[in-house]
């Protein structure tokens, strides 16, 4: 048996007495056996529970989305539906949040020409007058005059947008979350990214591995080929910058007809003549993988058996198996010397237009900056 002070212990990650009491409170955790001294005893069991505790908290659950997650589903409830209800509701949450993001980078993520204009706006916005207008009920001529104001507000920011073009650089000093740990060619990289889809919470996601910018850097140097999952990917390649690098690009599952990821992983599966390709072409190329996570798991399991891909940039779409073979992808590479170098996120982050973006940054970081040493530092 485990005093509360030993199962904090045994169970690890910041966990707390205070907060193991606060699960009891919460009815989180079922209460426990009592000692003749009335100290809270546990067992192996409660180890385990906590640690389910732990393993969803850090993936983001909230404790009544955990509470719910472990307790027994009835057949009033199926877990499936429980899930669904969990999801609508933190999908709900993240659009409100989203709605409030782009209101602040309107505000915030403004390069030097606009950056007096929120305050001149919201002064603007401070003196405006509700119109006047009759409407059938209170609730409309309240909506209404929010719009009307929302519409002012906006109007007086945009105002200054047309008489320059916007320097996308400042705007990003202004949005990004602090990359300085990170190598500036990483930096670089996810910055261009975060460009590409618009989305700066994408930062967050981006995973290198240790070796990922030397492993690029030296097979472009030394004219690899490139292989993209699909004909589509490999037309996002920068072509005039890899020739110079004298990198031939080919398509992996190069039918023409192929050009999402539906197309892909039907092609793939319907087919196993695909995987002697694979094996022909698989070690010493970087592959760069933007729609089917199903090429990315077959690459992770011939990794297992001992092939040396040059470096593999991950990012294919989907919302299970996608996440899933990125798991598998970081976890076999691990971070010794010997695991395979890659780039990819974490969840359904993805896409062709990324994983040629990734692409197309290293190798236009070697040609501008062939001497930069930053990535040495891992």
């Amino acid at each position: 048996m485990f005093t509360i002070k030993e199962l904090t212990q045994a169970v690890g990650c910041d966990i707390t007495p205070r907060m193991v009491r606060h699960y009891h409170d919460i009815g989180l955790l079922p209460q426990p056996a009592r000692s003749p001294s009335n100290y809270r005893l546990y067992g192996d069991s409660d180890v385990q529970f906590l640690q389910q505790i732990v393993a969803l908290k850090q993936q983001g659950f909230q404790l009544s989305h955990i509470q719910q997650l472990l307790s027994p589903p009835t057949k009033a409830t199926p877990i499936n539906e429980q899930l669904q209800r969990q999801y609508q509701s933190v999908l709900s949450q993240i659009i409100k949040l989203r709605h409030t993001a782009t209101a602040l980078e309107g505000m915030i993520g403004r390069d030097r020409a606009c950056q007096s204009t929120p305050a001149d706006a919201l002064a603007h916005l401070q003196t405006q007058t509700a119109p006047t207008q009759t409407a059938p009920t209170q609730t409309t001529v309240q909506t209404q005059t929010v719009q009307a104001l929302t519409d002012a507000l906006w109007q007086h920011l945009d105002a200054s947008t047309a008489h320059h073009p916007e320097d996308f650089q400042e705007s990003l000093q202004q949005l990004l979350p602090d990359l300085s740990q990170r190598p500036e060619i990483e930096a670089d990289v996810i910055s261009h990214l975060v460009l590409a889809c618009g989305d700066v919470s994408l930062s967050a996601f981006m995973r290198f591995s240790p070796h990922a910018v030397t492993a690029a850097r030296e097979h472009l140097t030394r004219g690899c080929k490139i292989i993209g999952d699909i004909p589509a990917v490999v037309a996002l390649f920068d072509q005039a910058r890899l020739t110079h690098l004298r990198c031939e690009s080919v398509a992996f599952l190069n039918d023409p007809h192929i050009d999402n990821a539906t197309a892909a992983e039907q092609a793939f599966w319907q087919n196993d003549t695909w995987l002697n390709r694979l094996d022909d072409l698989i070690d010493n190329n970087i592959w760069v993988i933007g729609y089917s996570p199903s090429v990315l798991m077959k690459l992770c399991e011939r990794v297992e058996k001992g092939a040396r891909p040059a470096l593999i940039i991950g990012l294919p779409l989907g919302f299970s198996h996608a996440p899933a073979t990125k798991r598998r992808l970081v976890q076999l590479s691990g971070s010794s010397s010997n695991g395979t170098p890659h780039i990819t996120s974490e969840g359904s982050f993805g896409g062709g237009l990324l994983a040629a973006v990734a692409l197309n940054r290293l190798a236009a970081s070697l040609i501008e900056r062939p001497d930069c040493h930053c990535h040495l530092g891992r």
